[in-house]
């Protein structure tokens, strides 16, 4: 005979774990010897393993004890129940797992794949990761909106302008110009640049940002804008050169000087 230790070390449970199943009738209690301690035989240890068996498998303590009762052909469908849920559970986490992986990585949080590829290739031509960043945070933004496949296809839209020397010219300059003061003197020749390059380009974004509410295409404008300190003179000087806007650019009649 065994005691309440030795039964529940053979079954890989602890002493506590025991009482419990004594408490919610899972395990029948025995009789107490002449000095007031429980005494297990053998088939404890087998109902003790197969209670432990079902309990880490997820089966809820209840439906446990529904299955201890079952004949063969009973368990064998319970079983395959269980192991359908097992299974979809794994799935579950292994898409866990594919998005904590995407977190870790940066650039593929919540873009497509093409999405780590198009900054890659912003970092390659020189822009700096200041710029990168904003860009990244923009199209994440964009989900808000957009589908992943129509944020992929506007990257391969967009990676076209990459192949244009004055249009990287200007993610660079703008780059350089993160740190100036709203007041600093360089402001009007980065927007002068700004200014050519979407003259030459009006219309590359399909839309131009206007399928997009303007209360999205604010928190557009603000996450580029209000990142970098002189973000909100530039729109300013951009708007004197006949572009208003960040995210919905729109022609409008320049501004005397």
């Amino acid at each position: 005979m065994l005691t309440i230790g030795q039964v529940a070390s053979y079954a890989g449970v602890t002493a506590r774990t025991v009482r419990h199943y004594h408490a919610v009738g899972l395990l029948p209690e025995p009789e107490r010897d002449h000095s007031g301690y429980r005494r297990y035989g053998a088939q404890a240890v087998v109902d003790l393993i197969r209670i432990r068996t079902l309990a880490e498998a997820g089966v809820p303590l209840a439906r446990v004890q529904e299955l201890l009762r079952a004949d063969e052909e009973e368990l064998a469908a319970a079983v395959a129940e269980i192991d359908a849920r097992l299974r979809s559970e794994i799935e579950e986490r292994e898409r866990h797992r594919e998005r904590i992986a995407r977190l870790a990585a940066g650039d593929s949080l919540a873009l497509p794949p093409e999405g780590a590829a198009y900054l890659d290739r912003w970092r390659e031509l020189g822009v700096p990761e200041r710029v990168v960043e904003i860009e990244r945070d923009s199209w994440i933004l964009s989900l808000a909106v957009y589908s992943r496949e129509q944020i992929a296809a506007a990257m391969v839209n967009k990676g076209r302008l990459l192949e244009d020397a004055e249009f990287v010219g200007v993610l660079r300059s703008i780059g350089e110009g993160i740190g100036w003061d709203p007041d600093d003197p360089r402001l009007p020749g980065l927007a002068d640049k700004v200014a050519a390059v979407l003259d030459r380009h009006a219309g590359w974004t399909g839309d131009g940002g206007r399928g997009v509410e303007r209360g999205l295409v604010e928190q557009f404008d603000s996450l580029a804008l209000d990142s970098i300190p002189a973000g909100r003179r530039l729109e300013e000087l951009l708007e004197e050169r006949g572009w208003s806007g960040w995210t919905r650019q729109e022609r409008v009649p320049r501004k005397t000087r």
